[in-house]
């Protein structure tokens, strides 16, 4: 096991594929840092008008958190930029990504490099599908009412 991965999104309607993300990270860390996207780096995000706010997402977040896990293992920071914590502190060993961040975290590797740290092993989860169509939150908002 690693000693800390790290992990961030939007987790908007926390669904499936978030959980799968999270539940890798814990089975691949003795600590998770869980980088949750500021209101303010949403503005222009698709349906931006049906995000729901950070502090629900946060809620939803701990709830999750609290069924799988001992949340003494996690910790969710704010997300101010899209690379967070792991591109610049040096304790981060692993990353997990979703193939929607993979370039993230990519740049992150690059960030890492750029400042003389070591890169992250980056740990990708598959794409989840329901009824053939991949599970997104943008979907799930465009289909709010």
């Amino acid at each position: 096991m690693f000693k800390l991965a790290g992990l961030g999104g939007t987790f908007d309607h926390l669904h499936e594929g978030h959980k799968l993300l999270i539940t890798t990270a814990l089975n691949v860390a003795e600590q998770v840092v869980i980088g949750l996207t500021t209101d303010e780096l949403l503005k222009n995000k698709k349906y931006a008008s049906k995000l729901e706010d950070y502090e629900t997402r946060k809620k939803h977040l701990i709830k999750y958190l609290k069924k799988i896990s001992n949340l003494d293992r996690v910790s969710i920071v704010e997300l101010n930029d899209p690379y967070g914590p792991p591109a610049h502190e040096k304790k981060y060993e692993i990353l997990v990504a979703s193939h929607e961040t993979y370039t993230n975290a990519i740049e992150i590797n690059n960030l890492r490099k750029e400042k003389g740290l070591s890169p992250l092993i980056i740990v990708l989860i598959p794409v989840l599908k329901e009824k053939n169509k991949k599970i997104s939150s943008t979907d799930i908002r465009k289909n709010l009412k």
